[in-house]
């Protein structure tokens, strides 16, 4: 029993062949480690390309952003010099109402204006 102790504390001295296979793993181990980085290296253009892209598809977005923000501030300023002139008229609308007999004479004339185009569309359908 003793011997069997002493011959399990040493380890075999690799011969030539296994130093052969040894190297041969060794040489896979590094063909392996370099197709791993070539993949990785096309991985990361294809990720360099597409981030590309994104970049240049998001300065598009912004200018197209930045080109509808102006169309609205010029609607917006359209839309206010409207309301101002849509005010003078309406202003100008009541003043002249109130020149002329106010709104007794104005419901008149609304009124006989009714009449005159019942009375038109009554001769023409009969």
């Amino acid at each position: 029993m003793p011997r069997k102790s002493a011959e399990s504390k040493y380890r075999k001295l690799p011969t030539y062949e296994d130093s052969q296979d040894s190297d041969d793993d060794i040489m896979s181990a590094v063909r392996s480690q370099q197709e791993m980085l070539t993949h990785q290296d096309e991985s990361l253009d294809v990720l360099g390309q597409s981030a590309a892209r994104l970049g240049m598809i998001s300065l598009e977005i912004s200018d197209e952003l930045q080109a509808q923000n102006k169309m609205l501030d010029e609607m917006g300023e359209d839309l206010d010099q409207a309301d101002i002139n849509l005010e003078i008229v309406t202003r100008k609308t009541k003043e002249l109402i109130k020149k002329s007999g106010g709104c007794k004479y104005f419901s008149i004339i609304v009124v006989l204006s009714l009449v005159v185009a019942i009375l038109f569309f009554l001769i023409v359908y009969t």
